[in-house]
């Protein structure tokens, strides 16, 4: 964070709310599935910058004036948690809204991005465009979304989105958001949205490792860290990718993934940094079903369990990247363990093991102001185990940002701050690219 003694770059910060058109009915309930519960002490911060003439002309309430059509078609995302009589969490839809946060930034959008890479991934400046509230403690009353508008002195924009998890993964977040600029592009909304299709999971009779439990947290929905964390970004651009693709040994791109060959990496650089042939279980997030077109949000990624048998430091990254590739799926097993205690517990699923989340097909550049797309967009995930969390997301859209040829990509890390000088050593000599 800014120390309290510097004059902060963002300011002149405003709040309101903005609620659906219509009123939902009486005492409607969305119920969370254990998968939901499953997720509920973390949260996802999205951004989203857009030049000068993405906005231009457009005020603050042209901005707002879509939101009620909006956030009429997700009734949830306007609740507010409530205890169901079997004291299960669940979310009242009671109409009490999204909270709307609005500031300006002495700095330009170029100049923002500038001192954003001089601070090595900048998380700790971009934190000040996406609002940190969590779920509680006054719980109640705690808003499940937080949509900030930080105008930068050029005139250009950042949409920050605060998105409690309880309500669904990036996929479900990103199209939520989605879904505001084609309403207010005037494109016509659903009428409704459809429920996701609850997938059948089977249920052995063994516990899953890709979540743990965690000490109660009351009614302050976030994890208490053992270590201070750290979040660090690295734009990867096409010809980046080939360099590093190129060298590892037998790649196969038809049978692996960017996902699963910059995760892999990354496995094999944290074992090497802790010394001890660990971590030798990871877990795999990623995302296994045919998203519908205008589905309401759920927790639908599958959490999965890739295990090493040797030091991860001393395999091949081929050989972790294909053990990526046959990671099981402990959705099953989770939905269980969850589903017995009925909500009453605590738990976490990132940074429970070093985990890597596959958003390569989330549609994070789908959001357009005036027809224009972010020149940047990015996600990260607050309130990870000590373990930490590793993003990969599809790069700017942009040929000019990406180098041509296609797109990039960005992977975002949240990992132990001891760590993190030593990755950033290992990436620029590994990989080739100045942290």
């Amino acid at each position: 964070m800014v120390a309290s003694d510097v004059k902060s770059p963002v300011h002149s910060v405003k709040l309101s709310s903005m609620v659906p058109a219509k009123v939902t009915g009486n005492n409607t309930v969305h119920e969370l599935a254990s998968m939901d519960l499953a997720m509920k002490l973390h949260y996802l911060r999205g951004l989203y910058f857009f030049r000068s003439d993405a906005v231009q002309g457009l005020t603050i309430s042209d901005l707002k004036k879509p939101m009620s059509q909006w956030l009429e078609l997700y009734p949830a995302t306007s609740g507010r948690i409530r205890w169901s009589k079997s004291e299960k969490p669940v979310v009242k839809c009671n109409d009490s809204g999204v909270r709307i946060v609005e500031a300006r930034c002495d700095k330009s959008l170029d100049e923002w991005l500038a001192a954003t890479k001089e601070e090595d991934g900048g998380w700790e400046l971009q934190d000040l465009l996406v609002h940190s509230q969590i779920l509680g403690p006054d719980l109640g009353f705690s808003p499940l979304i937080y949509v900030q508008f930080t105008w930068f002195e050029c005139g250009g924009i950042c949409v920050g989105l605060s998105w409690a998890h309880v309500l669904g993964d990036a996929f479900s977040a990103s199209s939520f958001i989605n879904m505001w600029g084609q309403i207010m592009a005037g494109r016509a909304p659903p009428k409704s949205l459809r429920a996701p299709i609850p997938k059948r999971s089977a249920f052995p009779d063994t516990a899953p490792s890709t979540v743990k439990r965690v000490d109660p947290v009351g009614e302050s929905w976030l994890v208490v860290n053992d270590c201070q964390l750290e979040t660090y970004s690295v734009h990867l651009t096409p010809p980046q990718l080939d360099h590093i693709t190129s060298g590892c040994r037998s790649y196969d791109k038809s049978k692996v993934s960017h996902f699963e060959l910059l995760s892999a990496s990354i496995w094999k650089f944290l074992s090497k940094i802790r010394g001890d042939g660990g971590p030798k279980v990871v877990t795999i997030c990623a995302n296994n079903v045919h998203r519908e077109v205008n589905r309401l949000p759920s927790n639908s990624m599958d959490l999965r369990r890739a295990e090493v048998n040797s030091s991860a430091a001393e395999a091949e990254v081929s050989d972790l990247a294909r053990l990526i590739t046959e990671a099981a799926d402990e959705n099953g097993l989770i939905e269980e363990m969850v589903g017995k205690d009925d909500g009453k517990l605590d738990y976490i699923a990132y940074g429970a093991n070093l985990t890597f989340v596959n958003l390569e097909g989330a549609d994070v550049y789908g959001l357009e102001l005036k027809g224009q797309k972010p020149i940047f967009a990015n996600y990260r995930i607050s309130g990870a185990g000590d373990e930490g969390v590793v993003l990969v997301l599809p790069g700017p859209e942009n040929g000019e940002e990406t180098g041509g040829g296609g797109f990039g990509r960005t992977v975002t890390m949240v990992l132990p701050k001891a760590q993190m000088a030593q990755i950033k050593k290992m990436i620029n000599e590994t990989w080739g690219i100045s942290p």
